[in-house]
């Protein structure tokens, strides 16, 4: 206890860097950390094996007025596959179109919005997901941007998780029977990254299939990564100037399940996620083919990934899934 302010200090001076989130190692509220070791023996995902759907679907968005414990205000964006066709942007409210589709949880940076990101969610709807993006009370635009409050978050993405998939067991609403909740997956950027690490580690919800880190660190939540498998995806530029690529891969490195780790020689903190470039795209089709394997459990998804990765020479593929 007594290191802990040096390690707010130093975590607040990282922080006043960029969009990121960081803090000395402590459980986050809500769920009690691990006392097992990471379990290693299921080496294989758990969403059994399927096709991800071919075609490319309307993207629907909607909002949700969510809150925590009366004092976590949570406001939701969700995209979503709708009816019509494919190829323009999201449109909202939209009919959801047919199927039961993967849930995917998605949480920004500090000081950042979900709409920010919305070039690469949007794909992912159009990909056949549910994409569900929280705005968190103090590390989002608006918020008191303190950067500490990321401890809370991993609680606060379960929470949410479990209010967005009772929308698919709802009467009446738009989105009943469209939620698989036997394929879930937690995604994230910076202090994202640093919440999606903990819902694998100290805040670990056994709800989820798989997890995408984009320039992360366990700064805060720590390596301990608990309970059944989970293929873990991390994306980080090797010129990050928030977060070094070499805090990314000391967490990359300790992950015990089938992982890969998709490196941007000239990449920097965000600007693959945020721009709408050919670094986004590589981005994009990478991770769409990741989710395709890990929520659907399309065999042929995970075989397109170093194609995908290798694309225009901007990006390697560490694949050791």
């Amino acid at each position: 206890m007594r290191r802990r302010p040096v390690a707010l200090a130093t975590a607040a001076a990282l922080l006043g860097a960029g969009l990121t989130g960081c803090s000395e190692p402590a459980a986050p509220t809500g769920r009690p950390a691990p006392d097992a070791p990471p379990t290693t023996s299921a080496p294989t995902p758990r969403v059994p094996a399927g096709k991800a759907p071919s075609e490319s679907f309307a993207v629907g968005v909607r909002q949700l007025k969510l809150n925590r414990d009366g004092d976590r205000p949570l406001p939701v964006t969700l995209w979503y596959p709708a009816e019509g066709a494919a190829g323009g942007g999201a449109e909202r409210s939209a009919p959801a179109a047919d199927g039961r589709f993967p849930v995917v949880l998605f949480s920004h940076g500090l000081g950042a919005r979900p709409e920010d990101y919305q070039v690469l969610l949007t794909r992912w709807g159009a990909a056949g997901f549910v994409v569900a993006a929280p705005r968190f009370p103090h590390t989002g635009r608006g918020g008191d941007g303190n950067p500490l409050d990321v401890l809370n978050q991993p609680a606060d993405v379960s929470y949410v998780l479990t209010r967005v998939l009772a929308l698919g067991e709802k009467a009446g609403d738009p989105l009943r029977g469209r939620l698989d909740p036997e394929r879930v997956a937690a995604t994230g950027h910076s202090a994202g990254g640093v919440t999606t690490i903990g819902l694998f580690t100290a805040g670990r919800d056994e709800r989820l299939d798989a997890g995408i880190v984009f320039a992360g660190t366990a700064l805060g939540v720590g390596t301990a990564f608990a309970g059944a498998a989970a293929p873990q995806l991390f994306v980080h530029g090797e010129a990050d100037e928030v977060v070094s690529y070499a805090s990314g891969k000391a967490v990359y490195d300790a992950v015990p399940w089938p992982k890969a780790m998709l490196s941007l020689p000239k990449g920097d903190h965000g600007r693959a996620l945020l721009g709408d470039g050919t670094a986004l795209r590589v981005v994009a089709d990478t991770t769409v083919e990741f989710l395709r394997w890990t929520l659907y459990g399309d065999p042929a998804a995970k075989k397109r990934l170093p194609a995908d990765a290798a694309r225009g020479g901007l990006a390697t593929l560490d694949d050791r899934l």
